[in-house]
């Protein structure tokens, strides 16, 4: 069945059902999802612009207390190495992307709410502020804390907050943690995190067991109804050492899981316009060029790896995670020439804040 304009009228003005999206998502015909894909990037032009924006990641730890079924670090994978930055180190990459001018960085690692590593946190934000003269924007992805955490962690330098649902559907997010993790909390940790005055950050996971094209339609609209200002979300790849590689092995298609995630971020910049969107590097590992063909399906931000190459292996979230091996250097290089080929802009020393938190916050 070709594209129904009206249906693409309808994601693009807001109008759209479930079912319209869920239309959108399940285009098959490559000429119906071009269509879709320049439809989302002229959203994205109009809105925010073709200027890239990165933000340099720090995976400081993959210390975790969480259990989650999919992920590489669970807390109960044996296999893997722990490891933990020091203050300095994970301050001295900061101020390595802030000397290359990214303008931005995200500190990200496995999730702990224990008083020691909510007061490390503070500490090296505030060192990254003092550093950078207050120049480096900060995004956290550190889990769910109190809203006493994320207070502090916000007074301390930190303004943009991810922290991802993964699904907005309650039973499908249970199929994807043990019983202790509760769609709850999460939810009142992102609430949370509105009241401390973060540009907040959501995501899902996309393509696994289970998952239909009618729960990625309820996804986008919980991130409209959440009035969610960034999304961070990326195909499902397996990770052999984890529970849902037994029944998912079997059935993954990468392929297929790379051309549903760059739907999801055509129909996202659709429906949202002015957030930023992240182009995950799940989509590079499914493809070479993955993340370029996620910005343009509508991302705006690419997030280069800035963590020291000696930790890279052990920070495995799932199987095939690329640039394990190149250094930032390397990483800032590459990246340039990728967003150059398609035509796009680097906003090097900019923030690059979310058009729609500026919207949002006026009201």
């Amino acid at each position: 069945m070709p594209i129904n304009p009206q249906t693409l009228a309808a994601a693009r003005n807001g109008t759209a059902t479930r079912e319209q999206l869920a239309e959108l998502l399940s285009l098959t015909d490559p000429a119906d999802i071009a269509e879709l894909h320049a439809a989302a990037y002229a959203t994205k032009k109009e809105t925010v612009g073709t200027v890239v924006h990165f933000r340099g990641i720090v995976e400081f730890s993959n210390v975790c207390v969480k259990d989650c079924l999919y992920c590489g670090i669970r807390k109960s994978n044996t296999a893997v190495e722990r490891f933990t930055m020091t203050e300095d180190e994970i301050v001295e990459a900061a101020l390595w992307a802030f000397e290359s001018e990214y303008g931005s960085i995200v500190i990200q690692g496995g999730e702990r709410q224990d008083a020691p590593f909510v007061d490390f946190i503070e500490r090296a934000l505030l060192r990254i502020k003092k550093e950078s003269g207050g120049k480096l924007g900060v995004t956290l992805s550190l889990g769910e804390q109190s809203l006493e955490t994320f207070q502090r962690w916000y007074a301390a330098g930190a303004h943009r907050y991810l922290l991802r649902i993964e699904s907005s559907n309650r039973e499908l997010y249970q199929t994807l943690h043990p019983e202790t993790h509760t769609y709850d909390e999460r939810i009142a940790a992102l609430s949370d995190l509105r009241t401390a005055g973060y540009q907040v950050g959501t995501g899902v996971m996309i393509g696994f067991p289970g998952q239909t094209a009618l729960d990625l339609a309820d996804d986008v609209l919980f991130f409209r109804d959440q009035d969610i200002d960034m999304i961070g979300m990326g195909p499902y790849i397996v990770h052999e050492q984890t529970p849902m590689a037994a029944t998912a092995t079997e059935d993954f298609d990468g392929e297929a899981n790379l051309d549903l995630g760059l739907k999801m971020i055509a129909v996202t910049r659709l429906v949202l316009r002015d957030v930023n969107i992240a182009a995950a590097t799940a989509l590079q590992a499914l493809n070479p060029t993955g993340r370029e063909l996620g910005l343009q399906a509508g991302a705006n931000i690419i997030m280069p790896n800035i963590t020291e190459t000696k930790y890279r292996s052990a920070y495995q979230l799932y199987n095939g995670k690329p640039c394990l091996d190149e250094n930032s250097t390397m990483c800032r290089g590459c990246l340039q020439r990728r967003i150059d080929s398609i035509g796009e802009t680097i906003g090097f020393n900019q923030w690059g804040d979310s058009p729609h938190f500026a919207k949002r916050t006026s009201k």
